[in-house]
């Protein structure tokens, strides 16, 4: 959507020009957008359309960008999933429908208050037939106020533009659908008419261009994947039309632009990157969604940038819109949130898009950790705040399109996950979610990313869930820690939390252990209860400790001491034997153990597959093993993991 993201940016000093005009970019994208969400406070779904689906919509409109006009016919196919005698669609009360047609003969309908269209049938119609009807209308979309601007005439560069953005309920404003967040339209045919000097741009195919007689010509667009009524779009103007390829094998890139954008050498290297960024997004995500239609930009009036299914409408042209709105095509598009509470699906996994993008392609290292470290602060810069919206929240349009929410913690959230999964098993996961046949190309909720990963790596992640998703605030952690004369490391690890609906956060906490000679060691501290006690064996002696050192997860104002006090806690007292991580990719390692132990790894069918000693801190290769569930025998203890 357009990027609300960019409040984290509005309040942090940026380090470069490039980032300030990002900020910029952002805020002004968030002032335009907040009005477009006063809409949503109606409904998450309408009840008098839960009792079809909608199968197909043909919208054939006759459309001037200099006027605020639409008319038109729209077609819609549809299936009854009970017995009905009628029929409701959502459309503005002040769009007037001259006529429906059905089966070829007009039939009643009231248009209603409540800006929904019922449509009474001569017959019942039986569940699980597919029929259809055509609506006809005409009218001057409504702007401001309740209606948002979801249809926009404006002008660029002296010539009259028009452009829809319809998130979350303002498809109804220009032609009648089904908004709720419950069905997806299969498949769509955009049939625009319009005078013959503008272009159009749309979602899916351009299946042709025809000119018309008195000065007119005919665009047809046509999507063939699932799609929410609120990313169906239209852009119209005199753009300049740029077509190319990306990806590997090829596939369609094409962009619409302003003609004066054409001219912007840095806008154009921009544009020219997203092909970079589709190549890393798809080796991480998995391959693009829509590779059968395309991917491309087509230009509007409104700041930032919103992710309409294979074509985003773009206002702002910094490499980190442009990454967070081609994340959505994974994450918002493809798998769309099922309702407003969940938005954290779409823009949390964006805004991880745009972690994605800084890391791999746009900041040295530093650069990264610095981008992490305002993120951050920016999170927890307030003691509460859930990023789950709840349903008392959903008339609080700050509360869902919370930048600092539901996209920076939305999208730390995220990489908290990968934190604790590990780069390859969250990757691979990442791609099980979207791809699983009750999600692909439909709506997931909260639950259903949590039963994902559960599904995919073995891991429950309820806990998780409750306390960062479901939970408010953050931790703040006192580490100390000391080393004994045999180079033991010990650490006591205590907990405060910001917010009273969470008691305790349970996390791997990432150590960096520094030696006097050099040395470097990475430990994880299993975090599961207050004033828990670790040891490790290392073999050297330790200079300092890193906590957080790649900023994996949140946290403010933590504190490491080295402490001599705690050498005197007696081993009894230390953490439990314990193995990380689990699902585990490439090697295992076991935390709690102060001497070496021998061990034994066992097949799901009781064969010994690897023997040993293991010293305390070692990291066992198990990339040889096959995929499946195993135990670690050591220390008395039969500890099972998962191997993927």
């Amino acid at each position: 959507m357009k990027n609300l993201y960019a409040i984290a940016f509005s309040l942090i000093s940026l380090q470069t020009f490039a980032q300030k005009n990002e900020e910029a970019e952002r805020k002004s994208m968030i002032n335009s957008e907040l009005l477009k969400y006063a809409k949503m406070i109606e409904y998450n779904v309408n009840p008098n359309t839960l009792n079809y689906d909608l199968r197909y919509q043909r919208l054939e409109l006759e459309l001037d960008p200099a006027q605020q006009y639409v008319s038109g016919t729209v077609t819609n196919h549809f299936i009854p999933n009970q017995n009905i005698s009628s029929i409701y669609f959502d459309l503005a009360d002040n769009l007037t429908v001259s006529e429906v047609k059905y089966h070829g003969a007009n039939v009643s309908f009231t248009q209603l208050s409540t800006k929904e269209i019922k449509i009474d049938f001569p017959a019942a119609i039986s569940a699980a037939t597919l029929d259809s009807l055509s609506i006809r209308y005409a009218g001057a979309p409504n702007t401001g106020g309740s209606a948002g601007d979801a249809f926009t005439t404006s002008t660029q560069g002296g010539v009259p533009a028009l452009y829809t953005l319809s998130e979350p309920y303002g498809a109804q404003e220009w032609f009648p659908t089904k908004q709720s967040l419950n069905d997806k339209i299969e498949k769509v045919d955009i049939k625009i008419n319009t005078p013959s000097l503008y272009n159009v741009a749309s979602n899916g195919k351009l299946i042709s261009e025809a000119a018309l007689t008195g000065g007119r010509k005919l665009t047809w667009w046509q999507t063939n994947y699932p799609i929410p009524a609120y990313l169906i779009a239209l852009g119209i103007t005199n753009y300049t039309k740029l077509n190319d390829t990306m990806g590997n094998p090829a596939f369609p890139f094409v962009n619409y632009l302003y003609p004066s954008t054409t001219t912007n050498s840095g806008i154009m290297s921009n544009i020219e990157w997203t092909k970079t960024v589709m190549n890393t997004f798809e080796q991480y995500f998995g391959l693009y969604p829509y590779r059968n239609e395309k991917y491309g930009h087509m230009q509007f009036g409104w700041g930032g940038g919103m992710e309409h299914a294979t074509m985003s409408s773009m206002g702002a042209w910094s490499r980190g819109i442009i990454a967070h709105e081609l994340a959505h095509q994974w994450f918002g598009d493809k798998v769309t949130c099922g309702a407003w509470n969940d938005i954290w699906l779409n823009e949390g996994f964006a805004t991880f898009g745009e972690h994605l993008a800084n890391e791999k392609l746009l900041m040295t290292n530093t650069q990264f950790l610095n981008y992490l470290a305002q993120e951050m602060s920016y999170i927890t810069s307030s003691p509460g705040g859930s990023v789950y919206v709840a349903d008392s929240n959903l008339g609080n349009t700050g509360a869902i399109f919370s930048g600092r929410l539901s996209y920076s913690k939305g999208g730390y959230v995220v990489r908290m996950i990968k934190w604790i999964l590990g780069d390859d098993v969250f990757y691979a996961a990442l791609k099980d979610y979207h791809s699983r046949p009750n999600l692909a190309y439909s709506y997931a909720r909260t639950a259903d990313l949590k039963n994902s990963l559960q599904q995919s790596t073995g891991k429950d992640f309820t806990e998780f869930f409750n306390d960062w998703i479901y939970g408010q605030g953050y931790p703040s952690y006192q580490i100390r820690w000391n080393q004994t004369s045999d180079q033991v490391l010990r650490f006591r690890v205590s907990q405060t939390q910001s917010h009273s609906s969470v008691s305790f956060f349970e996390m791997p906490l990432p150590i960096k252990v520094n030696g006097t000679g050099g040395q470097v060691a990475y430990l994880v501290l299993d975090h599961t209860a207050n004033n828990q006690n670790f040891a490790n064996q290392l073999n050297f002696p330790v200079a300092s400790i890193q906590f957080n050192y790649e900023n994996q997860i949140i946290h403010r104002n933590s504190s490491v001491v080295k402490d001599s006090s705690i050498l005197a806690v007696n081993d009894t007292t230390n953490d439990a034997v314990k193995l990380y991580p689990n699902p585990a990719k490439n090697y295992i390692s076991v935390s709690g153990l102060k001497t070496s132990q021998p061990f034994e790894i066992i097949s799901a069918d009781g064969k010994l597959l690897k023997s040993g000693t293991y010293q305390p801190g070692q990291n066992l290769d198990v990339g040889s093993l096959v995929k499946g569930l195993y135990v670690l025998k050591i220390d008395s203890q039969n500890l099972k993991f998962i191997k993927q």
